[in-house]
């Protein structure tokens, strides 16, 4: 297996924006095998908008984690992980690198699963403990359009406001005018909600993909939103109370 150079630049050529311990018990599951299991991880914020768990080289079970790549006077070495018949090259290890010594960067992808203490990881990193979800029942009219088309209405919402983001509308079913609404294949997965099922809408034979997002079962900090529908603002016209949204 080739680590591939794209990704691996991506992660060199980028300076930690913050780094933080954790005491919460990080365990990576790779071929029906935990390959790490520690209480010493670490966040680290590879940009300013979400971190990345960071392993120490410690926590690793024998035998699993090899050198593959020659990094002679470069403080880091190319990785392989190899557990249960299964093996990931997607794995970056540091000797020498200051606040990043002895810690290793797995792709989260590349891992059957991780787990923090017992809940399974969703989505592409773990959650920031500086982000917080906030759901609200609110009465405020929701009204989405697109080109003029009344898609949906509704005074029975959840708002969900999410750290740094702009607000989401979860609007109940009986409020779609499903005749535009069309099933999705697409599935999503966010590590604060869940994973998310997709509706496009067509209309005047025009079509926005995944336009519309619901989760049947999402996490416990989201549980409001359950089986309502939330459309992309950005992809159509919303209205709160009459006033469309810039």
């Amino acid at each position: 297996m080739t680590t591939p150079l794209k990704w691996l630049l991506s992660v060199l050529s980028t300076r930690p924006h913050k780094i933080e311990g954790t005491p919460r018990r990080v365990r990576g599951l790779l071929g029906g095998k935990y390959v790490f299991d520690t209480t010493s991880a670490k966040y680290v914020w590879e940009h300013a908008y979400y971190p990345y768990f960071y392993i120490p080289k410690t926590a690793f079970e024998k035998g699993v984690l090899e050198e593959v790549g020659s990094s002679a006077k470069k403080p880091y070495w190319l990785g392989k992980l190899s557990a249960g018949g299964k093996i990931t090259d997607r794995v970056l290890v540091f000797d020498h690198a200051g606040p990043l010594e002895d810690l290793v960067r797995i792709e989260v992808s590349a891992l059957d699963g991780w787990f923090v203490e017992d809940e399974k990881l969703l989505g592409t990193h773990p959650k920031d403990p500086y982000k917080r979800v906030e759901c609200i029942p609110s009465s405020r009219e929701i009204r989405i359009e697109v080109d003029g088309t009344v898609i949906a209405k509704s005074s029975q919402n959840v708002f969900l406001f999410e750290t740094m983001l702009r607000p989401r509308y979860y609007l109940a079913t009986t409020s779609m005018n499903w005749e535009f609404l069309t099933e999705s294949e697409t599935t999503s997965y966010c590590p604060y909600k869940g994973m998310a099922n997709y509706y496009n809408v067509k209309i005047k034979g025009k079509e926005i993909k995944d336009v519309v997002w619901y989760y049947r079962y999402p996490t416990a900090e989201s549980a409001l939103t359950a089986g309502r529908l939330c459309f992309y603002n950005e992809k159509v016209d919303v209205f709160v109370d009459g006033v469309k949204e810039k």
